[in-house]
């Protein structure tokens, strides 16, 4: 092999190095990159669901989520439709006010100003069963 056969090799193989490095680096700086992004979104996410979970149900594939909630007296609990069919929201014992049928990502509202547990199902699938307990501001539980 002679001298020009030796550079054009030495120059091969410093090129092969280095694309590897490029790429071995491009790779971690993703991996990195889409570790942070992911880390971010999952905070705001869980920061997200904490700020709105303590007074919200769920309805999703026929499901009230959670199945039983429990909040103070004064609180609002919204109720958000997230089925592709509509859903209504009524009281067993007609302790609160009926909602309209809830279309796809329909929400209802109701404040809970007195301590006690209320049952409430789905007027449109009366199988969908839910509770919510309302507490005394001061904590204490009655039952209604």
């Amino acid at each position: 092999m002679d001298s020009k056969q030796n550079i054009v090799a030495a120059c091969s193989a410093f090129l092969v190095h280095k694309s590897e490095v490029l790429i071995a680096t491009t790779f971690a700086t993703a991996a990195l990159l889409g570790a942070v992004v992911g880390s971010v979104l999952a905070a705001s996410v869980l920061f997200v669901h904490a700020a709105d979970s303590s007074n919200t149900v769920s309805i999703d594939n026929f499901i009230f989520t959670p199945k039983a909630l429990t909040v103070k007296a004064g609180t609002s609990v919204t109720w958000t439709n997230h089925d592709d069919i509509p859903h209504g929201i009524a009281s067993a014992d007609n302790a609160f006010k009926r909602s309209a049928a809830l279309d796809t990502d329909d929400s209802y509202s109701f404040t809970f100003t007195a301590p006690g547990t209320y049952q409430y199902f789905c007027y449109i699938h009366s199988f969908m069963l839910g509770t919510i307990v309302v507490e005394a501001a001061t904590g204490s539980n009655a039952t209604r």
